[in-house]
Formats: C-alpha cells, structure tokens, sequence
C-alpha cells in the first residue's frame, strides 16, 4: 500500500479539531464529516473538505460505517484518522477501511477486537505476566451467577461493562444488599451505551490511584512508553483532571510501571498509539485495568511534558516510519495539567445541559493550551458527550502549572448553558488537590452531592445581577436611541428607586435598586444595603468598587435571561419582576420534569400509583448516560405524560403526582 496523502477525520468536536490541525500541519489535506446538528461546527470550518452524514443522532451519522467510508471515497481520501470515543475503538471499522483500501490510521482489528473487550484483555494479560486485580471475568453473565460472584470477592466491588470506557456501564458497589439492581443497572447502561451488556467483577482498590502509561507500537517490532498521567480525580469514575508526571510516581516507579505497559503491548503486537492504564495502590503496588487503542482525551499533558506530537507520531507509523525516538531518549520535563470543560451541572448529580453558547472566551497565556470545538454562536446539543472542551497548563514544575491553570479558569467564560467550570476551579485550589493528595475517592470526599447542591449564589450575586440587569437595559435603551455610550447612565431623577425581583432557578430573590448619580448604586436586600460605584464598563464587562473592594463582573443577556460572572463564580439570573408570584414552593408541586433534552428510558410507575418521596419514576439517557428522576413529594401519580422510549425536552412534564396531605 502506498503513502497516503489525504485524511478523513471520523470524528466531531474538540478531538476532531485537535487531528485536523495536526494533520494539517504535517502536510496533509483534510475532510471533516459532520451531522446536521454540526453542519455550522468549528471542526466543519477547519477543515479542508466537509462531508454530510445524515441526521443528528449518531446513529444515524457519525456511528454508521457505511456512510464513513463512501464519505472518504467521494473525498478522494485515503486515510481514515478515528479520533477518540465513536468509531474508534470498533474493530469492523478498523477492517471495514481496510477492506475499502482505506488506512486506519490506528491499530489492528484484531488489537481492538482483543482490548476492546474488558474481560478477555484481563485473561490475556495475566497471560502476560501483567499484574491484574483480583475478581471475576468468566464467560457466565447469568446475573444470579455474578452476584454470587460479587459476594464471593466482597463489598467494595466494582462492576464495569466488558466493552466499555469513560465510566458508562461502571458501579460502585459498596452495599451487598444492592448488588442485583447494580449489576441490572450497569448492565442496562452498557447494552444502551455499547450495545454490549457483558460485565466484569473486579475488588475495589481502597485509596488507589488511577496512572495510566502511553504506548506507542510501530510496524518494525518496536514499543517505547512515554511515561505516564495520573487522571485519578473523577467523578462517576469519568475523568475530569489529568496531569503528567504523577506526583507520587518516581523514576524507579515509572521504570516498572513504563516496561510493564510496554510488556502488555507487546504481548498483542501492537501497533500505533495507545494507553494501559493501572490503578497504584497506597503501597505501591499496581494493577492492570484496561488498554485504550486509540488517541486518550488526554494525550496533551504527555505532549507538552515530552514535547512529542502525539498526533504527528500516529501518522507516520500508519505510513509505517519507525519511531522516531528510541526509549533512552524520551524525557519529561516539567509538569502539565488538563481540565476537562464540561456542559453538566455539578448542582443536580451532573446531569448534562444543552442550549445555544452565549458567551465563549478562551484564556490566553504563556503556557496555556485550549483544546475545543466550540464557536461563540454555536449550540450544546443533547446528541453527543457533555465535554465542550479541555484547558491545560504547562510550568516548570506541578504548583507553576498549577496557579497557571487556576488563572486561566478564572479568565474562562461559558455563558449560555450551566458548565463545572467553578467547580473546576474550586479543584485547583482546594489544599490537598494543590499538595498532590488525592486518588480516585477524591471528589466523593471533597465535593460531595450535599456540598454540590449547597452551592448557590449569595447576596451579593443577586445584588450584581440587579445592577447588570439594569445597566443592560439602560445600554439597550440608549443604543435603541442612538445615543451616544456615555449617557446610558445618565437620568435626570436623581435618587430615583427601582424594585426588581430576581431568580436563580426556582428561588426569587426581591431587590431595591437606588441609581443616585451617574455611576453611583445602592442595593438592598434582605434589609442589607450594598454600595456600588462603576469605573469602567465594556462589552458584556463592568469594573467597579463593591462595598469599597475592586471587581470586575462579566454577564451575557440573552432576553429575560441574564448569565454572571462574578466574584469567580457563574449563574443564571432572570429578571421576573413582572412575572406573577410563585403558588407554591420549589418541587412542592409534584411535578416531575426532564432535567436535560435526551430519551426516556422507561417510566416505572402508572396513573394510580402511591409513591413515596424520593422514588425512582423514570430513568433518563442524556449524553450517553442514564439518570434517575425521582419524586420529591409523597402522593399519587395523576398523570404519566410520557412513555418508555420517546425522546423528551429539557424541561418537559413526564409524571405529575398529586402530593399527599400534611394529615395523611
């Protein structure tokens, strides 16, 4: 087969920019593949060449093989480059290109037919001599048969889908009792997310670390290891903080570690780039968990660490160049760390959250690398993974990358649709993140659901949100009357009084604004009065002195809606003073609504039905990941509005329960 010279990305989003540049910048012409819902998307405009799929499902695009390789031949490519996450992992892809003349630039079908499957990976590497966690991987799925298993390895135990990655299909399960509905639940959550419900047993590793080692493999027999990324701050066993080196990886460590993946990857002939990851334990010992064979999420801190292109190396050995660098010449210097961005709500157990982008600004710095897809006019759908982009950090060593990356953060604006930006944020400099403390319990001990739900915006958040409602306003107005800039303060009442009411979600928040000069406000509530003196103001910006201390606030308005940043954190605020006083209290009124645009599972309860508070009636799939609706009132169901299957709108009334009496 000869050099290819043209190559088809068959991927979207961040990931698929990520490819086209690097292609690009290796010398290759591109083509880009996109569904109706990315036909405007940032990685369409990248690329040379873009190619329809079909509709927004990725069923119907981005999964369908057929429509991959007749894109590539009308294209004229000859290259198929799969990204991370969709077609990458899928081993008829992988040959369905080569069948088509097509190179994968990727590995073996057989490499990701053995690797792809959990349960036969582990077999083959205690083959291997690779050190694995104890549990169970039998042939036998009956799910009497794996929970007799489970209880013969003992609580804790992990449940994972055989066929799966990024936390889908995985439990936790620390609870004998809930083993049954657990195995059900992940193996439900696998059947929807891989098409594959076989599952895995393995022993919970108590306080160990997630460390994973990237592997390269070339054509010519060789395998080098490229040190390795700690990605052992997760949440729902997803990663969402990455960084290289490990800070409790030494060079004696990674020597083992490093000829142990290699060992793996070796065993399998493997060829291109790939992952094997391990969980460290507190003693030192490591076990083996999963290869990737494919591009990781987060391959740039090992890129900026070693100063190797990942992507660049990928391409010449699907041309089949040796490895540039021999393994006694890969170094790391320095330490990166990368944030994964997210459209979720941290508040409401990370249910994931869709809408057009209002705001889009990208930190800028020496030592800083922003990895995205998104455009500032650009839409969030419910059709793909709820990560929008990944921000990262390089420095000298961990606390330089890490203030850098803190920083950058806190220069990062998403308006227009809830993110875990601030909880990012908070991550960084948190004491024990910041000392290098932590493993894979991290977030349940330190940002637990209670401690996510508490955070709400303050007094002073409703005050600025009043002030930025008003001040945009007031600018609209002057631009409608094309006046100039200056006079959208001025009024001619001084000390006149203005009464606002405020929401943030659900809750109300009543304000008296006081506009007595030019650039001079007081704002009361609660009874507590709030002084602001603006100095400045841009677009979607206003610097000013609050209650005598130096700030900047940044807001987006996009109708009654308002997005704030302020005092490093974002909210939604609306402006509801003319709307009518709520009836009842938040959640009071037994409806039951869709928290995110996705399809419904199914609906466990019926017209009649007594339930109690905090049931389960529905289980939602949004983003690839399934959550359960529950009610937050005892009664009877009055209504079902929808069935088992339909796809739903964020928002939409799915069961309406008549609360019970306070007298039973």
């Amino acid at each position: 087969m000869g050099r290819f010279t043209k190559v088809l990305v068959a991927n979207r989003g961040e990931i698929a920019c990520r490819v086209i540049q690097g292609a690009r910048g290796a010398g290759y012409r591109t083509v880009a593949v996109y569904s109706d819902a990315d036909r405007l998307a940032r990685h369409v405009t990248l690329a040379d060449e873009a190619v329809r799929l079909g509709p927004a499902p990725v069923g119907e695009s981005y999964l369908v093989i057929d429509k991959i390789i007749e894109a590539a031949r009308r294209s004229g490519a000859d290259a198929i480059h799969p990204g991370y996450g969709f077609l990458a992992e899928n081993a008829g892809f992988a040959q369905a290109c080569a069948d088509a003349g097509l190179r994968f630039i990727g590995p073996s079908p057989d490499a990701i037919t053995l690797m792809g499957n959990k349960r036969q990976a582990k077999i083959k590497m205690i083959d291997a001599n690779v050190p694995c966690v104890p549990g169970y991987e039998g042939g036998d799925q009956d799910d009497a048969v794996l929970t007799d298993e489970a209880q013969k390895i003992g609580v804790p135990v992990m449940i994972k889908a055989a066929a799966g990655g990024g936390g889908r299909g995985m439990r936790l399960c620390e609870d004998a009792a809930q083993l049954g509905e657990m195995i059900r639940s992940a193996r439900s959550e696998a059947e929807n997310a891989f098409g594959n419900g076989e599952l895995i047993l393995e022993k919970a590793v108590v306080g160990a670390r997630h460390v994973e080692i990237q592997v390269f493999g070339d054509s010519h027999g060789t395998v080098v290891h490229l040190g390795e990324r700690d990605c052992s701050v997760q949440r729902r066993n997803q990663k969402i903080v990455e960084e290289s080196p490990s800070p409790v990886v030494d060079a004696e460590l990674r020597a083992k570690m490093g000829a142990a993946a290699v060992a793996a990857a070796q065993s399998i002939d493997y060829v291109g780039a790939g992952t094997v990851e391990f969980l460290l334990g507190a003693d030192g010992e490591f076990y083996f968990l999963e290869m990737n064979t494919r591009l990781q999420v987060e391959h740039p801190v090992t890129e900026l660490v070693t100063g190797i292109d990942l992507v660049d190396w990928q391409l010449r050995i699907a041309q089949g160049d040796p490895i540039p660098l021999q393994q006694s010449e890969i170094r790391q210097t320095g330490h990166a760390i990368e944030v994964r961005l997210c459209a979720e709500d941290p508040r409401t157990g990370y249910v994931p959250q869709t809408g057009p982008i209002q705001a889009w600004v990208i930190p800028e710095g020496e030592g800083l690398r922003v990895d995205h897809g998104l455009l500032a006019d650009g839409e969030i759908s419910p059709y793909y993974d709820s990560m929008v982009a990944k921000i990262i950090a390089f420095g000298h060593d961990r606390e330089s990358a890490r203030s850098r990356l803190a920083r950058a953060l806190s220069n990062t604006r998403l308006h227009g649709v809830v993110s875990n930006l601030d909880l990012l944020k908070d991550i960084l400099d948190e004491p024990d993140f910041a000392a290098g403390d932590f493993h894979t319990g991290y977030m349940p001990a330190h940002f637990d659901e209670a401690q996510l739900a508490a955070r709400v915006p303050g007094p002073l958040q409703y005050a600025l949100a009043a002030l930025a409602i008003y001040r945009s306003d007031g600018a609209s107005l002057a631009q409608q009357a094309a006046l100039p800039a200056e006079l959208s303060d001025w009024h001619s009442a001084p000390g006149g009084t203005i009464g606002m009411t405020v929401a943030w979600g659900e809750e109300r928040q009543a304000v008296t604004l006081v506009h007595d000069s030019a650039r001079h406000y007081v704002i009361t509530l609660d009874g507590e009065a709030h002084e602001f003196v603006v100095e400045g103001s841009g677009d979607g910006y206003t610097r000013l002195q609050m209650d005598g201390v130096a700030a900047r606030i940044d807001y987006t308005r996009a109708g009654d809606d308002l997005w704030l940043t302020a005092q490093d954190r974002s909210f939604c605020f609306r402006d509801v003073t003319l709307e009518p006083a709520q009836a009842v209290a938040p959640g009071a009124d037994g409806r039951i609504l869709a928290t995110s645009d996705g399809r419904l599972l199914e609906v466990r309860v019926a017209a009649g039905e007594a339930v109690e508070a905090g049931q389960t009636v529905a289980v939602l799939e949004a983003m690839k990941m399934e959550f359960q609706l529950k009610t937050p009132v005892a009664g009877q169901v009055e209504s079902v509005e929808a069935a088992g299957g339909d796809q739903v709108a964020n928002r939409q009334l799915l069961v309406k329960i008549q609360p019970a009496s306070e007298d039973g």
